[in-house]
């Protein structure tokens, strides 16, 4: 009796371990991306079908005031820019491949703009979280200048993230939320068809985050 004990205990003891393990290596295989292209549920409904994402956050970067809310995010005064914080499996999906995404579904050539949102936190930028980011970045940004893809300059601005707040929660998973609002049906659900349709083999369903 006391043999079979300690055997189911040893067995317990290494299936509990294993998962352990495995989930400290998954964690470590986690990397981050900060992007702002205009409004930050069309580039949260984006990000969140792109396979390799675990998940994606709207919230606020760049600016000097700790803390923001959206009515003050939106008065133009506080710095920070609506982004999206992208948690990521690097095994799965690189930084470079998530960049390709964020030229073909924004306008980098519009500062301060993205269609009819107007103002500094609709800029273009991408916050890097250290210096192979910003190489990668950097060059990224020079090839999709060079290549064509729009015919304007690529304005968009590369900064070290030095802060990220994340937004109100009704704002988290909102075109999921809220796929039949106005806003999501003209805005949202046209960059979400180009995606699909340029990057299909990196385009999945989204799963319902709460």
């Amino acid at each position: 009796m006391y043999g079979s004990l300690i055997i189911i205990l040893a067995l317990a003891l290494t299936v509990f371990g294993g998962r352990r393990a495995e989930a400290q290596t998954h964690h470590k295989q986690m990397e981050y991306a900060t992007l702002g292209a205009g409004c930050f549920w069309c580039v949260e409904a984006v990000f969140q079908r792109v396979r390799g994402v675990i998940s994606v956050e709207p919230g606020y970067a760049g600016g000097h005031v700790p803390n923001p809310t959206y009515e003050q995010v939106c008065t133009g005064r506080t710095g920070h820019a609506e982004v999206a914080r992208i948690t990521y499996d690097p095994t799965i999906v690189s930084f470079k491949t998530l960049l390709d995404i964020f030229w073909h579904t924004h306008n980098p050539t519009t500062p301060n703009r993205q269609g009819a949102d107007v103002g500094t936190q609709y800029r273009s930028v991408i916050f890097y979280e250290n210096e192979q980011q910003r190489k990668v970045a950097a060059e990224s940004k020079s090839l999709i200048d060079a290549s064509g893809l729009w015919d304007k300059p690529v304005i968009t601005e590369m900064e070290p993230l030095k802060n990220f707040y994340k937004a109100e929660n009704y704002h988290q998973n909102y075109f999921n939320n809220h796929s039949n609002a106005p806003y999501c049906s003209v805005v949202i659900a046209p960059k979400l068809t180009k995606f699909e349709k340029e990057f299909p083999d990196l385009f999945r369903e989204a799963e319902h985050q709460k």
